[in-house]
C-alpha cells in the first residue's frame, strides 16, 4: 500500500481551495498556511482514507471555535492546537485507540485543522470532513452527535493571549449539546477564537456519517485554481464554476456591510451588493448562510456553498476582507452537487 504524505504544495492547495468552501468564514488564510507548513516541516503528515482504519479505531475532530470577521483580539498558537488534543488524550480512558484526526469543515485555515497535531503526536489526517463547507455552529459539523443524549463526548480547548491573562485550557465531558456551549463561552473569554479537539468516534461511525473525501475536494479545487493563477479574475472564477458545477448569482458593488460580534463568539450581520438591475443581500452568521435577491427572492441557503469573490483577482473574501464600493462576484454551489454529512441533514441543529 502506498502511503500518502501531505506536502507543502498540498498546504497551499488546501488553503486556496478551502477558501472557496469557507463561505466567508472558515478561519484565516495566513493562519492556515502557517500552521500547516509547520506541520509538514515538523514531521511527515500522513493522509489516510477512512478505509485504511480498523472499524473500532477512534478518530477525533480538531477545529477552531470563534468569529472570523476580525472583530476580536484572539491568539491561537501552534502549541494550542497540540495542547487541545493532548488534553483530550489525557481525559480519554483509552488514548491508544485514537488513531486519526479530521476537520469538521473546509475553510481558509480549517481545511488544515489537525495537521500540526497529527504531525506532533503521531496521528494520521483523515480524508473526511464533518461538512464540505464552513458553518457557524459545532452542531453542523458534529456528524449526528449534536443532539444524541446517549453519546458522551470529550471536548478540550486551548488558546488566548497569556500576556493579557486570557489564555484558557479546558477539557469537559458530557453530551455534545451542552459541552459545546461551554466551549463557545471559553472562546469568547479567551479573545474570540480558540483551538479545540473533540468527539472521539469510531472509524465505522465516521464512514457512515461524515463527508468522505471532503478534504481531497478542497485540495483538488486548490490545484485547479493554481493552474489558472496567472489569469484574470473572470477566467479563474470560470474555472472554479466548471470544476465545482457552481454558478454565478450576481456581479456588482458592495454598498453596505453591517457586522456585530456577540458574546457567544458569533459575527452576525448582512452584506449588501448592488448590481446593474438588482439588489442582493448576503446574510452572515460567521459564514454566508443565505442570499436574497430583490428580484428573485431567496437564491441560496446553507448548506449551499456561498462565496464572495473579489472581481479583479478572484480572491475569496472573508467577512473581515469586504470593502465598501468593491466590485465582487457572488458564487454558489448547490448542495445537490456534493455529499452532505449526517449533522447537516439533522433538523435539530438549526435554531
Amino acid at each position: 500500500m502506498t502511503i500518502k504524505y501531505l506536502t507543502k504544495n498540498d498546504v497551499l492547495a488546501a488553503c486556496i481551495g478551502g477558501s472557496v468552501y469557507a463561505s466567508g468564514g472558515g478561519g484565516f488564510y495566513e493562519h492556515g498556511l502557517e500552521m500547516a507548513e509547520a506541520a509538514v516541516a515538523l514531521s511527515p503528515v500522513v493522509l489516510k482514507t477512512i478505509d485504511e482504519f480498523e472499524e473500532d479505531d477512534l478518530i477525533i475532530t480538531q477545529t477552531a471555535i470563534g468569529a472570523p470577521a476580525g472583530t476580536t483580539d484572539w491568539q491561537m498558537l501552534g502549541k494550542d492546537y497540540i495542547r487541545a488534543v493532548e488534553l483530550l488524550l489525557e481525559k480519554h480512558p483509552h488514548p491508544e485507540k485514537i488513531k486519526g484526526i479530521l476537520t469538521p469543515q473546509n475553510g481558509k485555515s480549517s481545511s488544515t485543522n489537525g495537521w500540526l497535531s497529527a504531525s506532533a503526536l503521531g496521528l494520521a489526517v483523515v480524508d473526511a470532513t464533518g461538512d464540505i463547507r464552513a458553518h457557524p455552529t459545532g452542531k453542523m459539523g458534529n456528524m449526528g452527535v449534536a443532539n444524541d443524549t446517549t453519546y458522551e463526548t470529550i471536548q478540550a480547548v486551548s488558546g488566548g493571549r497569556r500576556e493579557t491573562g486570557r489564555h484558557i485550557e479546558l477539557s469537559v465531558q458530557g453530551t455534545a449539546a451542552y459541552t459545546s456551549k461551554i466551549l463557545r463561552i471559553a472562546s469568547d473569554l479567551s479573545g474570540g477564537f480558540i483551538a479545540a479537539a473533540r468527539h472521539p468516534l469510531t472509524a465505522s461511525y465516521i464512514k457512515q456519517n461524515a463527508v468522505i473525501g471532503g478534504l481531497s475536494k478542497a485540495i483538488e479545487l486548490g490545484y485547479c485554481i493554481l493552474e489558472h493563477q496567472n489569469e484574470d479574475g473572470s477566467s479563474i472564477i470560470d474555472a472554479i464554476v466548471k470544476h465545482t458545477h457552481g454558478e454565478i448569482l450576481a456581479k456588482g458593488k458592495v454598498v453596505a456591510k453591517d457586522m456585530t460580534y456577540t458574546d457567544e463568539a458569533f459575527d452576525v450581520g448582512k452584506v449588501k451588493i448592488k448590481t446593474e438591475s438588482d439588489n442582493v443581500t448576503l446574510h452572515v452568521q460567521n459564514e454566508f448562510m443565505a442570499v436574497d435577491s430583490q428580484a428573485l427572492g431567496r437564491v441560496a441557503t446553507y448548506p449551499d456553498v456561498i462565496t464572495l469573490f473579489r472581481a479583479k483577482d478572484a480572491k475569496a473574501l472573508s467577512t473581515d476582507e469586504i470593502s465598501i464600493d468593491e466590485e465582487v462576484v457572488v458564487f454558489k454551489i448547490s448542495h445537490k452537487h456534493f455529499p452532505l454529512s449526517t449533522g447537516v441533514k439533522d433538523p435539530r441543529v438549526y435554531p
